[in-house]
């Protein structure tokens, strides 16, 4: 099978059977999207739910965010991973919107990772979205899930895996794609023990190909 063939099988099963896929992220605005996606770094999607809720009470919005300081922010966020340095980054991030871009969510990767605590995945995840762009964040799952099927070869870094992914991936199909690999890593191609027996995309699987054939699981990249 080619890596086109796989492509195309994947994607079109993904289409047919996952209409509609979404961030789990819980927001009302490109603001309070971008808050919960710095909070999502390293720690899951479920647990920065439990937090946005309250913070999104005290600091609805950009200015009032701005306003405040990284110790009343680190109260109500604890229990996030990393607390400090976000916190830090919340109220930077909110400043520097402030200052440099009227208060508003920017819309390109350029201007995005400038703001405190926004990496290229962070910035990919609003631009696609918010601003519906054809952009593909990386995330451990994403990482995980397009080696073991056979999406990717050989990539070591999110950037080699997002190029790879980009260059097959129609463009209309990119911002959805993005969230058919995370919920296909979070839910069925498990991290330590994939559920393979569950798993409607095994006929098209590198992994599992190899695992049938051989006996022995292939060694896969991981993420640093």
């Amino acid at each position: 099978m080619t890596k086109a063939e796989r492509y195309k099988h994947v994607l079109a099963y993904f289409e047919e059977h996952v209409p509609i896929a979404e961030t789990e992220l819980r927001y009302g605005n490109p603001y309070e999207l971008l808050v919960a996606v710095i909070l999502s770094a390293q720690c899951t999607d479920k647990r920065v739910n439990m937090v946005t809720p309250a913070l999104f009470e005290a600091f609805p919005d950009v200015d009032t965010l701005a306003a405040s300081n990284s110790d009343t922010v680190f109260s109500y966020i604890r229990s996030i991973s990393y607390p400090n340095n976000k916190a830090k980054h919340l109220v930077g991030m909110a400043q520097m919107l402030q200052k440099d871009f009227r208060g508003e969510v920017p819309s390109t990767v350029e201007d995005l990772i400038k703001l405190p605590g926004v990496g290229r995945k962070t910035a990919n995840v609003i631009i696609s979205v918010v601003y519906d762009k054809p952009a593909m964040a990386v995330d451990t799952h994403v990482f995980r899930v397009s080696a073991r099927i056979g999406l990717t070869t050989n990539a070591k870094t999110p950037l080699q895996t997002e190029m790879q992914l980009m260059k097959f991936i129609p463009e209309k199909l990119v911002p959805r794609a993005h969230h058919w690999l995370i919920l296909h890593g979070r839910y069925v191609c498990l991290a330590r023990n994939p559920q393979c027996d569950k798993c409607p995309l095994t006929q098209w699987c590198k992994y599992y190909t190899t695992l049938i054939k051989t006996g022995v699981a292939p060694v896969l990249p991981k993420l640093g």
